[in-house]
């Protein structure tokens, strides 16, 4: 609650962090379920505050200016402190938990490592929910772990960022799936990678390149992207019957072809392994749910990549003893 004296309360701070996010009055009213005009009038009221128009109409978006710049880092800290001292200091119990959960995350971890950690929610936390939300170049996951849209972020990057909290999920070795026919099915050579046909995703995010490109531009390689994209689980079927070369990590390909008809080949350049990390923002460090479903992701990993089995019977030890 603001008091009478205050120039604006943690209404307008979370309009106009979101704002920043949406660059659009329309979906910004859209996602603080508001009306167009309230989300107008709160962004009067706060360019009156700050003495600065702080977004700028250009075109069919909105362009934030120096000061709405320099301010959105500060309203995402204060947002956090603030949700942090009226969150509940109740002890978490999985057993009657309804707490809603959401993973950010592309589409590139095998659908059975999800299916395992599915089991272990409904196992030992019955009431609670989880949301799946798609990762690309255009979604902004920073801010959204920030304003707490979503709770923890799961991704592969060469080197994950600094500045988020992060705990290494999966590492797993990167391997070639191609047709159960393809002149490389059954050994490929560094040449007739490099001179191959590749399937390739679209980069989730616009910041980094993922690990196979990193590597080939450190190795100053390059291959062909004959097909690009939108998700990784298209990449596998587009493979029977082709001469095309999709690269991905090993559990992604042994569940592709375990149900079409590939062929799993090691890769032929020496890529390091790639890691697959959970992100999450410093405002959930020690919220105990949060705490609990993080190391519930740990176990799930850690488990599948130790026996190489993507489900097992019962939540992993280390589960139970975090909640």
């Amino acid at each position: 609650m603001s008091r009478a004296n205050d120039p604006f309360d943690t209404y307008l701070l979370r309009v106009f962090s979101i704002l920043m996010n949406e660059r659009s009055v329309s979906r910004a009213a859209t996602r603080l379920n508001q009306s167009q005009p309230a989300v107008s009038t709160a962004l009067k009221r706060l360019r009156e505050i700050f003495d600065d128009p702080l977004l700028i109409k250009d075109k069919q978006r909105m362009v934030p200016t120096e000061r709405a710049l320099q301010l959105e880092a500060s309203v995402r800290v204060v947002l956090g402190e603030i949700d942090a001292l009226l969150s509940p200091g109740d002890v978490f119990d999985p057993a009657t938990t309804r707490q809603t959960f959401r993973i950010g995350t592309p589409d590139y971890l095998a659908p059975p490592l999800m299916a395992a950690v599915v089991q272990y929610l409904r196992t030992t936390a019955p009431g609670a929910r989880m949301l799946l939300q798609p990762l690309g170049p255009d979604y902004d996951y920073d801010g959204a772990l920030a304003d707490g849209e979503i709770d923890v972020v799961i991704g592969n990057w060469p080197q994950p960022p600094e500045h988020l909290r992060t705990t290494l999920l999966l590492e797993d070795e990167i391997v070639c799936l191609v047709d159960r026919d393809h002149p490389g099915a059954s050994g490929m050579r560094a040449t007739d990678y490099l001179q191959g046909s590749h399937v390739v995703p679209l980069l989730y995010s616009g910041l980094q390149r993922g690990v196979v490109e990193t590597h080939l531009a450190a190795q100053r390689l390059t291959r062909t992207p004959t097909v690009t994209v939108p998700f990784f689980s298209m990449a596998p079927h587009l493979l029977p019957g082709t001469d095309l070369i999709f690269t991905t990590s090993r559990h992604f390909a042994l569940h592709f072809a375990a149900i079409l008809p590939l062929a799993v080949v090691p890769a032929p350049i020496d890529f390091p392994p790639m890691r697959f990390y959970q992100l999450w923002h410093g405002r959930n460090q020690h919220a105990p749910g949060h705490i609990w479903f993080r190391s519930l992701l740990s176990a799930v990993m850690r488990t599948a990549s130790a026996t190489r089995h993507l489900r097992v019977s019962a939540p992993p030890s280390e589960v139970r003893l975090a909640a």
